[in-house]
């Protein structure tokens, strides 16, 4: 029988896919790349826990075609690319993936807290009771023209006695909670889900990047005490913002590392990709004093003679790349004080993403946010290759680690957005963990 991709798979081989073996599927659509990762849930060794540990079995990631700031711009490349990257991580898993969990960064996101009540008249409260307040937040952060990403009781409320984590089990009079929720373009969604479609994929859910990005890299104190993730793409810089263990806030910023690249090749009239390759190897936001020193070969645009090249010294690059790291600093702090809970965050930011590895980029958010920084790569994803275990591949092992915790958060946090109906993958998961582990 012949799969959808062009595969020979008999009945028994196809009982062998990625949901049968437990596995998980991550799809980070960026502007740059689009990287999916495959990750089986193994059996927690002595002393690490009750729940199974990822490990990572297939990767993939291809550069990033008809994408712009994380929306589709191109369906036909975009598809091409996802499934180059998809492809390639089969290969190396040996299995076949249907379902998968995306990413939106893009359809320019909105956060909103508000608080929802139910009257129990004196009962216990039941699973079913906190998903129909969960259900009644997703119909108030409803708008027309948006979809619902997240809607996450940020804690609950019963007959006064407040933050309170697990309801379950006690008896109430008044239940209510209180809950955020992320919005974002309806039109960007569908495009995003009809793209992957055409992939013959199925999206089972869509998690906010700076989100997911936060869930990898920042450790348990953080999340609960406070912290600010920025996820710095290519074409955006994302901003979540942490507290009790759960999200309170989210925005985007439409500037990112290929920004930094355009100034390169405009100011120095260089191909793209030699500004891309200047801004890795030599691109820096802080002043050196060998900088005035130092030449780099700069390649014209247009010359096929390699000895037309001009030389420039590295301040030069220097000099255009820190204002626009400024620029990016300086709109997400506007972003995190208008967002009236700065103060809730701590002192503490975790700066992630592949624009958040170039150099000074971290000294220049210290300055200008006045707060404690610190570089976040994964940490809670096993088996991911030395050059792939950065900044860059937050995202997508962030949406591992959330689809992992799923079963968890369908009844607790509410924040995994089913977009099919029947049976949902992540119930699957649960229950291959039951018969297996």
């Amino acid at each position: 029988m012949i799969t959808s991709r062009g595969k020979t798979k008999t009945h028994r081989e196809r009982l062998s896919s990625a949901a049968r073996q437990g596995s998980l599927v991550a799809l980070d659509i960026g502007t740059q790349k689009i990287a999916c990762l495959i990750a089986r849930l193994e059996p927690p060794k002595p002393g690490e826990g009750p729940s199974p540990q990822l490990r990572i079995i297939g990767i993939g990631h291809q550069p990033a075609r008809g994408i712009r700031s994380g929306a589709i711009i191109d369906m036909e490349r975009a598809e091409s690319a996802i499934r180059a990257a998809v492809a390639a991580a089969e290969r190396m898993a040996d299995v076949t993936v249907q379902d998968v969990i995306i990413n939106v960064s893009a359809g320019l996101p909105q956060s909103q807290s508000f608080r929802v009540e139910a009257h129990l008249g004196g009962r216990e409260v039941q699973a079913s009771d906190i998903q129909r307040l969960i259900t009644l937040g997703r119909m108030e952060a409803e708008r027309p023209g948006r979809g619902t990403l997240h809607a996450n009781p940020l804690g609950y409320c019963i007959d006064g006695t407040t933050r309170i984590r697990d309801p379950r089990g006690m008896v109430a009079d008044r239940f209510s909670a209180n809950l955020h929720a992320i919005t974002v373009q309806e039109g960007v969604l569908q495009n995003l889900q009809l793209c992957v479609e055409r992939c013959h994929l199925s999206v089972v859910a869509r998690v906010f990047s700076p989100y997911a990005s936060g869930l990898s890299v920042l450790v348990p104190d953080e999340v609960e005490l406070g912290a600010i993730v920025i996820d710095m793409g290519a074409g955006t810089s994302s901003i979540a913002i942490f507290q009790d263990g759960g999200l309170v806030f989210g925005d985007t910023v439409p500037l990112g590392g290929a920004h930094i690249t355009a100034d390169i090749a405009r100011g120095l009239s260089t191909p793209l990709t030699e500004a891309e390759r200047m801004k890795t190897l030599y691109g820096s936001a802080l002043v050196s004093p060998q900088d005035d020193r130092d030449m780099i070969a700069v390649p014209q645009v247009g010359e096929e003679d390699p000895d037309s090249a001009t030389d420039v010294p590295r301040s030069m690059v220097t000099g255009i790349i820190r204002p626009r790291v400024e620029e990016i600093f300086e709109l997400v702090h506007d972003r995190i004080a208008a967002s009236g809970i700065e103060n809730v965050s701590n002192r503490r930011i975790v700066l992630t993403g592949g624009a958040s590895q170039l150099s000074g980029a971290r000294e220049i958010a210290q300055r200008l946010l006045s707060k404690q920084v610190r570089l976040g790569r994964p940490i809670r994803v096993a088996g991911l290759a030395e050059s792939v275990a950065n900044g860059s591949f937050a995202t997508v092992c962030g949406l591992l680690i959330h689809a992992q915790n799923s079963p968890r958060d369908l009844s607790m946090n509410g924040d995994l957005s089913p977009v099919e109906s029947g049976r949902a993958p992540w119930q699957r998961f649960s229950q291959w963990l039951k018969e297996n582990l």
